[in-house]
Order: structure tokens, then C-alpha cells, then sequence
């Protein structure tokens, strides 16, 4: 494991050189972003060209931004797109005029029950243009005319995504994806790309992987259902589970959203994961599938059905401060991120050391104590409990209980049971079905 002071000092350095980049779901921003998280893990750069159909969907113009603002009666520049990205409406077209206050309004986002936040708004498949700020400050706006300067540009180009894979003993795969196509907020964008930067990190760094891994940075929905375009039909045959990375830094406790089929692998481990938490401020909780809410639900679509889950730590849409420009450093916890990686590192522990035992002696059970594995006294109670882990992993060692499996049953920590099982393997008592 990293200096974990070290590790956290990294993950806010990271944070503060992805926080200022203009991100949507196309553009120069989105490649600066994946430039950045290039310098820590090796990521292969994929661009779909725009015009492209992916299933129902076509991936579309390229979107940048050379200057936007908008000019006050007295000449004041406000809302400027350089200073806040929030401030425009993503995927504005181009505009220049003058209009009056009267006709600047309907192009104009705010929200009144929240005056001091500037909302997140796009217009990513519906050509308009738009300025958001806070409601405190549109209702300051004084009578008069405005300039509004929009210099944007919407022109073929791509959709950038990235990926990479981290090799293991077996073409199984877990699959890891987060998203990049957030301006500005923290918990629902950044939180998740740092937690999937810094894990790649903590796994390359083990000395063997029974299983591979897949990481994948993409833009929300249409960046997903074109990352499956081109490789849904491998992943169908490779993932063994997957996660969904977001909003891993909030100041509420872990919630586990399971797959589709909500007992899969995924959801196994995590939530064997989460039971055996410790030092989490609240209980974690889990709850069910549903086809809202972030890549998961394009991950599990009808036609893939994939075994893939997400942990996140203050979930999207339960917070006021979702989609806002309250969504930001002050409100994000990077030790509370630090712990959420600490989850998926263990989640992915799990599922690498998952093996399904066979035990060769099938009838009976096997003695223990002339093989150094249970005491050969026995003193009143001592004994009891001492081979629990060793007993359980015994019996349901019958070459269909996988070790987590016998570590649901056993209500046991998943590290008890492998324990025991590398101990009775090296006995001579059980073998792995997959020869490892």
C-alpha cells in the first residue's frame, strides 16, 4: 500500500490541474482532462468521429469555445466562460448581438430556490444558447442593453474517449469506467476520474493479477453507448464485474448500487466489501438497479447486461448541491475519496483472489493437527473457534463455492476464508479448480 499522506497529497494535486479544464462531451477540454490522467496511467486514445452512429444515437459535432461573455449596460463584462465555464450553456451555438434585458431573459438560467449557486445546464442534441448565473445575480441585472458575446464553434471532430488495460494472469476482466465531461464540479465528476487514476496505481503496483482490469474514461451516456459500440461484443465475453466511478467524495456515506441482475459477481464482492467496512462514518447501504442514473444503466442495457455496479459516496441528484457551482473543492472531501478508493481496492482484492476449491479428501474430515493446522491439546473451551475459517472453507470446498461463497455463509471476512484456503492448499488438501 502507498504513504497514504503521500497518496492524498497526490490526489488533491491532481484535483486542482483537472478542476480549471472546459470540459462537455466533445472538445479540447476533454483532451487536455485525458492528457493530464495519461501521466498516471497508460491510455490509449480513441476518437469517434462525429456523424458516427452508435445504436440509436450519432455522436455529434465537436464543440469548443474561443470566448464567451456577455456585456452589461455600463460595460461591465460579466458571466465570462474563461473565469467560470458554468456560466454557459453547454453546447451554445454561436451568437453575437445586442438585445435588452427583456430579450436576454428567456436566455437566461438561474435557480431561485438556491440564489447563490450558478447551475450546470446543456443543449447538447437542441441548438440554443444560454447564460447561467446565480438567481442573485439575475435578479441585479439592471434594464438596459446587452452584448452578448458567444464565439463557439460547432464543426466535425470527435468524441474522445480513452482506455487501458492492466494485464493479468487470465483474460477475465474487471471493468472500471468513469466519466469526463463535467465542467468545474467535483463530487459528480472529478472525485471519479481520481478515484479510477489512483487505483490503476495501487493495482499495477501488486506483484501478480489473477485477473485483468479495464479502465475506461469517457464522456456520460453518449461516450458509454460509444465505448460499447466498439468493444461491447469483447466485453461480453471477458468481464467477470464491473464499476461504475462517481461522486466518490461527499460528505454522506457509501451506497452500492447493484447490476441488472443484482447477484452478480460485482455485487458479491462489494457488498461483502461493505459489510466488513470499518471507520466509515455511517453505515453503507445497497440498494437495487434502476435504469436512471449514470453509465451503469447503459453498461446493463437490454442488449449487454453487464455485471457492472457502482459504489458512490453522496449519490447524484440527492444533494442541493448537484449540478451546481456548490459542487466544488469545499465540498468535496479528498479523505473521504482516499476511503472510497480504499473500498474499491478491496472490492478488486476480492475478486482477484476469488477461486473456487476442490478438496481432496471428500469424505470425512480431514485431520488437522498432524498437519500443524489445529492445536493437538485440547484445553477446556480454548479450541473453540480457533479453525473456524479453516472448517467452513473445508466443507463448502466441493468445487462449486467460490471463496466468497463460503465467506457469505460463514459470515467471515473474505481474507479469513482465502487464508484458510492457501493454508489447506499447501497442506496438500485442497486444489484450486483453474490450477492456481
Amino acid at each position: 500500500m502507498p504513504d497514504r499522506a503521500a497518496e492524498l497529497a497526490a490526489l488533491e494535486r491532481l484535483f486542482d490541474r483537472l478542476q480549471p479544464l472546459p470540459r462537455s462531451i466533445t472538445g479540447d477540454g476533454v483532451r487536455r482532462t485525458h492528457d493530464v490522467l495519461a501521466e498516471l496511467l497508460p491510455l490509449e486514445r480513441l476518437e469517434v468521429p462525429s456523424g458516427t452512429q452508435v445504436f440509436d444515437w450519432e455522436v455529434p459535432l465537436e464543440w469548443n469555445v474561443d470566448q464567451a461573455y456577455l456585456v452589461a449596460p455600463d460595460g461591465r463584462r460579466l458571466l465570462d466562460y474563461a473565469a467560470e465555464p458554468l456560466h454557459l450553456v453547454g453546447y451554445s451555438v454561436p451568437f453575437r448581438g445586442r438585445l435588452s434585458r427583456a430579450e436576454l431573459e428567456p436566455h437566461l438560467y438561474s435557480l431561485p430556490e438556491q440564489p447563490d449557486a450558478i447551475p450546470y445546464v446543456t443543449s447538447y442534441y437542441s441548438p440554443r444558447w444560454g447564460f447561467c448565473l446565480t438567481h442573485e445575480q439575475r435578479l441585479a441585472l439592471p434594464d438596459g442593453e446587452y452584448e452578448v458575446v458567444i464565439d463557439s464553434r460547432l464543426e466535425p471532430g470527435s468524441l474522445t474517449l480513452s482506455e487501458c488495460l492492466l494485464p493479468g494472469a487470465s483474460e477475465q476482466e474487471v471493468l472500471v469506467s468513469t466519466y469526463t465531461c463535467h465542467p468545474s464540479m467535483a463530487n459528480n465528476e472529478l472525485s471519479g476520474p481520481l478515484v479510477a487514476a489512483f487505483l490503476y496505481a495501487r493495482l499495477a503496483r501488486l506483484p501478480e493479477r489473477r485477473l485483468s482490469y479495464r479502465f475506461v474514461f469517457a464522456p456520460e451516456t453518449i461516450g458509454a453507448i460509444a465505448y460499447l459500440h466498439l468493444r461491447g461484443a469483447a466485453l461480453r465475453d471477458r468481464v467477470v464485474a464491473g464499476y461504475v466511478v462517481t461522486c466518490t467524495g461527499g460528505p454522506a456515506g457509501l451506497t452500492y448500487k447493484r447490476s441488472f441482475a443484482g447477484d452478480s459477481l460485482a455485487d458479491r464482492a462489494a457488498e461483502h466489501v461493505l459489510a466488513h467496512l470499518e471507520g466509515e462514518p455511517c453505515p453503507p447501504r445497497v440498494i437495487d438497479f434502476a435504469p436512471t442514473g449514470s453509465d451503469e444503466r447503459q453498461y446493463n442495457s437490454p442488449g449487454f447486461r453487464l455485471p457492472v455496479g457502482s459504489l458512490v459516496r453522496t449519490m447524484y441528484g440527492t444533494y442541493p448541491e448537484y449540478h451546481t457551482s456548490r459542487d466544488d473543492k469545499a465540498f468535496v472531501d479528498l479523505a473521504a475519496v482516499q476511503r472510497t478508493l480504499d473500498a474499491y481496492y478491496r472490492i478488486c482484492r476480492v475478486l482477484d483472489g476469488n477461486v473456487v476449491y476442490s478438496s481432496r479428501v471428500p469424505y470425512g474430515e480431514p485431520q488437522l493437527g498432524r498437519r500443524g493446522l489445529y492445536p493437538t491439546a485440547t484445553v477446556a473451551a480454548r479450541n473453540v473457534g480457533a479453525a473456524d475459517a479453516l472448517f467452513w472453507t473445508l466443507n463448502l470446498a466441493d468445487g462449486h463455492h467460490d471463496l466468497l461463497a463460503i465467506a457469505a455463509r460463514s459470515r467471515l471476512p473474505f481474507e479469513a476464508v482465502q487464508d484458510a484456503a492457501r493454508a489447506l492448499s499447501a497442506a496438500g488438501l485442497l486444489e484450486a479448480r483453474d490450477g492456481r
